[in-house]
């Protein structure tokens, strides 16, 4: 038996020190270990070697094994791990987990698999650029008989001539990858490697002022800063990041390209996919777990480089040797992972992951940038590149505003669409052109109410609503996921349930009435399965479906070509929100919505139906967008609301409402000691420490909740009194004994 080696431990656990062992083995930094900690078996990573114990060495457990068939834990993973942990309040341990979710499964074996599917891709890859090849002679055929139809002259014949051009421009350009794909597959089936990046597709043209754009963005990696891409919808950013990627690619080094949906990452993945063939590994939580186990593994083990398509849980992939991060639409709130710990900011972590790796650039990007975003370039702290022309050289979108309640008056409403928004989805469907409408909420009815005794039907375990879902003819809970069966009864008097509100499926009922002839679809969290999301988009993006209703997800990064109309149905559930925020988040959601359609030359509209027409939030959508966002900062500043303050929000979660209220009472009284209000120099104008209060919600899945707020400013003390908040929580739970309840959201979104 060899000598007796100390190591510390970082285990998936909420721990707030590395827990001891001791091992006769030969044994390096970031290798697995299996060992008993309470009572049950763990895996950890060992983050110390011949360390000097803290504790008696009689009550040092030996480890139980080395994992040497689990890949090593890279420096660079261990290091993100504690930063996070230090920024957002939690324990390495729960970033740990977050980070390795499935420990045991061996990334080797997973990488071997991928091996064999190579072959699988190639060839799945070369019959969609074949498909895609016919879908565009198909249409090229359509639009030269429908030209012929047409008048010299004409500008419908001019627009049918200008279509067919760009339609024999795409066609020459799949030519080109259909050779390349051919050739790859005989290549992987001969067992030959095409591994040199100078054999890919490599860069792609761009337009003058992307050119620009460019230039000014390695410029702007020349200042080791981080750099925003300020580009309007529908100007081409895809284009730029793909030749900074293939820049960084060419120079033997890798890529992250961070996207803030699942379903944008599959729009885009076949985009990508063109350009880098098997360099393009795709990692998101849709994929199987086998799946996730291949990327992992093949990030791990690449020597060749690679470009690494995924939303926020890539960001803890065992990255190596990164020359380029990309974070499109960083200002989107889905980058926050808000349960469980770290409940971190995908954005915001990039650029701590970037700062690990020597000379690696970071770009983010947006056609509606945070204030964040805005206030940093505005200090100097980022540089800000504009990109400020369409790829198409189309002009903006129309905007018009629909006042429901007057339209009511008059009876032009007929359900959820007001008349004048039927004519103009009638023209555009007329047109041979697309609809996408946006609903905020999903379900048929968003709530069920009695007509006797008018008590509106509620989840037995949280305080909301319960939403009808006529598809299964359920009534669910779209926070707990209860369900029951909807019988139309009122289970307190036997009276009569009366549906209320419209959720998308009821708008999907509708829009088929109205417009028999048209195809239409859905896509919300519903129908967010890999199968039927990927199913949605891509038969509107191949113009299968003429009328795409959906909730948020639709408003997001894609690009359909010929979409013209998009229309808003009862856009006051976007304003009233009881949020700081809601304006930033309404104004960025309707511009980006309104970014999709008119993206190929053809002006599109942007129909917006409110019982609220008067809001500013519409009269600021008139202007520039960094106008606007220039007097929400004005608004921020003189409420001493982020960017120019940190908050921090505590979540306190209880079976019994009394002790959520008694002890959340009683933390905050904890709380207000340690950080009074500053002396008139310094003061806030709102308390560091708001008092516990209850929020909108304030029942989820039995567990009663409370919230303290805690605002901080930006400057030299902040940190400390970010570890002293820490610091006073864990003594608080320890002294009430009340482990288990309290949660740490910093920067809540």
């Amino acid at each position: 038996m060899g000598t007796k080696r100390y190591i510390s431990v970082i285990l998936p656990l909420k721990l707030e020190w590395e827990p001891c062992y001791w091992t006769s083995e030969d044994i390096n930094e970031g290798e697995r270990v299996r060992v008993n900690f309470a009572g049950k078996e763990y895996v950890g990573v060992v983050t110390g070697v011949d360390v000097e114990p803290e504790i008696g060495e009689e009550k040092i457990r030996e480890i139980i094994s080395v994992e040497r068939d689990m890949s090593k834990v890279l420096p660079e993973e261990m290091e993100l791990w504690r930063k996070v942990a230090d920024y957002y309040l939690c324990t390495a341990g729960e970033v740990f987990k977050a980070a390795y979710p499935s420990g045991k499964v061996n990334m080797e074996q997973a990488r071997a698999e991928a091996k064999r599917k190579v072959c699988s891709r190639r060839a799945k890859a070369l019959d969609a650029i074949v498909s895609k090849l016919e879908r565009l002679e198909e249409r090229l055929r359509k639009k030269e008989v429908l030209a012929l139809k047409h008048k010299e002259g004409t500008k419908a014949k001019e627009a049918c001539l200008k279509d067919m051009e760009r339609l024999r421009e795409d066609i020459a350009i799949g030519m080109k990858a259909k050779e390349e794909a051919e050739r790859r597959l005989k290549a992987a089936e001969a067992g030959i490697s095409l591994t040199p990046f100078e054999r890919e597709c490599g860069s792609i043209s761009l337009s003058d002022a992307q050119k620009k754009a460019y230039a000014e963005i390695l410029e702007g990696f020349k200042s080791a800063k981080p750099v925003l891409l300020h580009g309007v919808t529908g100007s081409g950013k895809t284009e730029i990041y793909i030749n900074l990627a293939d820049k960084t690619l060419r120079k033997g080094r890798n890529v992250l390209y961070l996207v803030p949906e699942i379903a944008l990452s599959r729009q885009l993945e076949e985009r990508l996919r063109r350009h880098f063939s098997e360099r393009l590994i795709t990692f998101h939580s849709a994929e199987s777990l086998a799946s996730r186990m291949n990327a992992a593994g093949m990030v791990r083990n690449s020597t060749e480089g690679y470009v690494v398509l995924c939303t926020r849980s890539g960001l803890f992939l065992p990255h190596h040797d990164l020359g380029l991060v990309i974070v499109d639409e960083e200002h989107d709130r889905s980058y926050k992972q808000d349960s469980p710990a770290p409940r971190y900011n995908g954005r915001d972590t990039a650029l701590i992951l970037n700062s690990l790796h020597r000379d690696c650039n970071i770009i983010l990007g947006s056609a509606t940038p945070s204030l964040e975003e805005i206030y940093n370039t505005s200090v100097g702290r980022h540089v800000l590149v504009e990109l400020k022309e369409r790829f198409h050289g189309s002009e903006d979108s129309e905007i018009q505003i629909i006042d429901t309640k007057a339209e009511r008056r008059k009876n032009g409403m007929h359900g959820s669409f007001s008349r004048k928004l039927i004519d103009h989805i009638r023209q555009t469907l007329s047109r041979g052109q697309q609809v996408l409408i946006l609903r905020s909420r999903r379900a048929w009815a968003t709530a069920m109410q009695c007509a006797e005794c008018g008590d509106i039907v509620k989840c037995p375990n949280c305080n909301v609503s319960l939403s009808y879902h006529k598809d299964k003819g359920d009534m669910v809970c779209h926070f707990c996921g209860y369900s029951g069966r909807h019988t139309g009864i009122c289970g307190k008097c036997g009276g009569s349930l009366v549906l209320l509100g419209a959720g998308t499926q009821k708008i999907e009922e509708e829009a088929a009435a109205l417009f028999p002839e048209a195809t239409i679809a859905r896509l919300d969290s519903d129908s967010q399965n890999k199968t039927e999301g990927t199913k949605a988009i891509k038969d509107f993006e191949e113009g299968k479906t003429d009328i795409l209703i959906g909730t948020q997800i639709i408003t997001k990064g894609f690009d359909f070509e010929n979409l013209s109309l998009v229309a808003i149905i009862a856009a006051d559930t976007l304003l009233g929100i009881q949020d700081f925020r809601a304006d930033e988040k309404a104004l960025q959601l309707m511009e980006q919505f309104r970014g999709r359609c008119g993206r190929r030359g053809n002006k599109g509209l942007l129909v917006i139906q409110t019982s609220q027409p008067e809001h500013p939030i519409y009269r600021q959508m008139a202007q520039k967008h960094d106008l606007a966002a220039s007097s929400l900062l004005i608004e921020r500043k003189d409420f001493d609301f982020p960017p120019y303050t940190r908050i921090i929000e505590l979540t306190i979660k209880d079976m019994y409402e009394d002790r959520a209220e008694r002890m959340s009472v009683r933390l905050a009284a904890v709380l207000n000691k340690h950080f009074p209000p500053a002396g008139s120099e310094g003061l806030l104008k709102c308390p560091p420490v708001s008092e516990a209060y209850s929020p909108v919600v304030d029942r989820i899945a039995s567990q009663h909740i409370r919230k303290i707020r805690i605002c901080f400013r930006k400057d030299r003390m902040l940190t400390a009194n970010k570890i002293l908040l820490k610091r006073l929580i864990a003594a608080f739970e320890k002294d009430n004994r009340y482990d288990g309840h309290i949660s740490i959201d910093v920067d809540p979104s």
